[in-house]
């Protein structure tokens, strides 16, 4: 096992001093420092967290997730669930928009698990306007869509993996883009004082361009010339999807058959924005309920977190309720549930 575990400090390691090596030119950097690179990559969907407890702790879930979420923060996570287990959550954003997450679990034997999940990101009506025609032409919706698979297990008892690959899509009005990408994630149980290690990798994939029939029209040359139009196509250039790297630690501050009390931080890093810091807890009454508290330092909207958590055994099944709020520096409150089902 210490083999494993001196090959994820390793891997760490390397990718967090190679961070600085990225020009402030190359938008594929791990990093953005100084925001040089906001607004680089597109398929921004892609960074809403998914899930009311990992949000209500700030983010800091890397190296906590242990239900169908874990596909979004860190796909080894996924190896805990043993049984068919479904989840549902829905985030209400700002600006009308909103995020709509499913999951459902599937054991492979003892030591692996598979899942599918869906996630749709969706708008009410927008306005279609010009500078000419201000009361507007119409409406449109932005509707962005991935589906993944993910496989994850044990290879002993301490160390677990993950792997999900996803196809992703954008589109609005006429135009739409689509690729394919996968995460990678890591766990380490060290077994002492419940202390965890996290590790992942998400959206590796392939660079995304905009077609359709928007990118099409018929123009003049020259319009007080006396020619028929021509037929033109606008050239769309191609983009990157958020590379982000997660690595987080959780220890267990109380843990007894009444009260559990666990901490978690963690350290991400965008290929788009600044490097972050996320910070959350979780206490636990009775494994009844659950209140959480989290804080996400280096993000300039979302900080301050927190919320409650529902749980119920019985009936041959296991079910949760949790629900989290996010306050926002400039577009008010960010409001998600979701709800879990494991049979047992």
């Amino acid at each position: 096992m210490n083999k494993y575990f001196r090959t994820l400090i390793i891997t760490f390691l390397v990718i967090s001093l190679s961070s600085p090596l990225f020009s402030e030119g190359d938008v594929t950097g791990a990093s953005a420092g100084e925001y040089v690179k906001v607004g680089a990559a597109g398929a921004q969907f892609l960074k809403i967290g998914i899930g009311a407890r990992a949000n209500a702790m700030g983010g800091a879930y890397t190296a906590v997730c242990n239900d169908l979420t874990s596909m979004y923060w860190n796909p080894a996570g996924l190896a805990d669930i043993k049984t068919i287990a479904a989840n549902f959550s829905y985030t209400q954003w700002f600006a009308g928009f909103g995020l709509n997450y499913g999951a459902i679990s599937l054991p492979l034997g003892e030591n692996f698990t598979s899942a599918l999940y869906a996630l749709s990101f969706s708008s009410d009506r927008i306005k279609l306007t010009t500078m000419d025609r201000q009361e507007g032409l119409g409406s449109y919706l932005w509707s962005d869509v991935a589906v993944g698979a993910t496989l994850a297990g044990y290879l002993t008892d301490q160390f677990s993996f993950g792997v999900t690959f996803k196809y992703i899509q954008t589109a609005f009005t006429g135009l739409s883009a689509s690729g394919i990408a996968f995460d990678i994630g890591t766990m380490y149980n060290t077994g002492i004082q419940g202390i965890k290690l996290g590790f992942s990798i998400n959206n590796l994939g392939t660079e995304q361009k905009f077609s359709g029939q928007d990118l099409q029209a018929t123009k003049k040359l020259i319009e007080q010339a006396n020619a028929s139009p021509l037929d033109v196509q606008y050239l769309s250039n191609s983009y990157t999807i958020p590379l982000a790297f997660r690595a987080g630690a959780t220890t267990d501050i109380m843990n007894d058959e009444e009260n559990k009390l666990l901490a978690e931080i963690d350290f991400i890093a965008m290929s788009d924005v600044s490097e972050q810091f996320a910070i959350g807890a979780e206490y636990t009454w009775n494994n009844l309920l659950s209140v959480r508290g989290g804080y996400l330092i280096g993000q300039d909207q979302l900080g301050l977190s927190g919320g409650v958590g529902v749980n119920y055994i019985g009936g041959g099944f296991k079910g949760q309720i949790d629900y989290s709020i996010n306050p926002t520096r400039n577009f008010g409150l960010v409001n998600r549930i979701s709800v879990g089902l494991t049979l047992d």
